[in-house]
């Protein structure tokens, strides 16, 4: 299948570059001409803005654009529905608010243009391991665009199958799923990052006391001097705290034992914020998600061993660099 790709970063060209592998035809445009000039050296259809991408696209045409959330995204999706026809198809694949995605939706209706939202996990990693994918939209746009989505995710694997899915969709066995309506990928997706918050931290403060049983604040006969680095391994091999993150946190720790390359200035994105106002709206309980989140704005005040590990799993799942502070260390 063709694919506009709008939104070159990290992930965004990782996506041309795993479709074009595959056989897809993918044309692609960002600000930068770098990555442009990058993708079009590797056989990819490069655009000179966006009415030079569209013109390059055949209708029905599929736009995917992967631009941080907020105004870049909203101004490049509304220059894009004034060059679009009926029948044409708009992908939003950022971290937009699901809120945004249910009135996109409908002022794309108007057009006759079809509005998809896809929840994007797999960061720097997706061109190898592929992406997880949550999706919302019409379900037959969904399926239209389906040789996309299936080889942009990651298959099954060698995940052993889940018991008792028979007549489920398959495709969440893949590595990707039709959510719902509009709205509804970005909103799985957001509670997912949520989630993700709150792993992170649990990794993170019980890296943090292993780290303290040698500190000065244990009796002396009851210190361990702990090496972090096999801990991590081995706890990655048949136990039940295994997991991507600890995979990453292993890599950490065999890097740099100390993490020291690393501040622990947390930065958190909107879906850890938007994923508790959603609890506050639900009036569910999210303690575990909401402490998660308010440990980051406290990081950037002062800085624990365990945030570092915070900033080192965040750069090694999505390339995530701290931003400097005052406190940071060094400064």
């Amino acid at each position: 299948m063709q694919l506009g790709m709008v939104g070159l970063g990290r992930m965004g060209s990782n996506i041309a570059r795993r479709l074009h592998r595959a056989g897809h035809s993918c044309v692609v445009y960002d600000q930068m001409p770098k990555p442009v000039a990058d993708l079009a050296a590797d056989g990819l259809t490069p655009a000179s803005g966006l009415p030079d991408l569209v013109a390059k696209l055949n209708p029905p045409r599929a736009i995917w654009v992967m631009l941080p959330a907020g105004a870049i995204t909203e101004g490049v999706i509304d220059t894009l529905s004034g060059l679009l026809c009926a029948g044409d198809i708009l992908i939003d694949g950022g971290n937009t608010f699901y809120k945004d995605d249910i009135r996109r939706a409908k002022t794309l209706e108007a057009k006759l243009i079809a509005y998809l939202d896809v929840g994007t996990s797999g960061g720097i990693w997706g061109l190898e391991r592929g992406y997880c994918m949550m999706i919302g939209g019409p379900k037959a746009v969904v399926d239209h665009l389906d040789p996309i989505l299936k080889t942009l995710a990651p298959g099954q694997g060698s995940i052993v199958r889940t018991p008792r899915r028979e007549g489920r969709d398959g495709r969440a066995e893949q590595g990707y799923i039709h959510a719902g309506p509009a709205g509804s990928g970005h909103f799985v997706k957001m509670i997912h990052n949520g989630i993700e918050y709150g792993l992170m931290q649990a990794y993170a403060e019980g890296f943090d006391i292993l780290r303290g049983k040698a500190g000065p604040n244990v009796p002396e006969g009851e210190r361990f001097t702990l090496d972090l680095a096999d801990i991590a391994e081995v706890w990655r091999r048949g136990s039940v705290v295994s997991s991507w993150l600890l995979d990453l946190s292993a890599m950490a720790f065999a890097e740099d034992p100390n993490l020291t390359s690393f501040a622990g200035a947390v930065e958190d994105s909107g879906e850890g914020r938007w994923t508790i106002d959603a609890a506050v709206e639900e009036a569910v309980p999210a303690n575990v998600l909401a402490a998660s989140l308010f440990e980051r704005f406290r990081s950037r005040e002062e800085h624990s061993f365990g945030d570092r590990l915070l900033s080192a799993m965040r750069y090694k799942f999505g390339g995530h660099v701290e931003h400097p502070s005052k406190n940071a260390a060094g400064d």
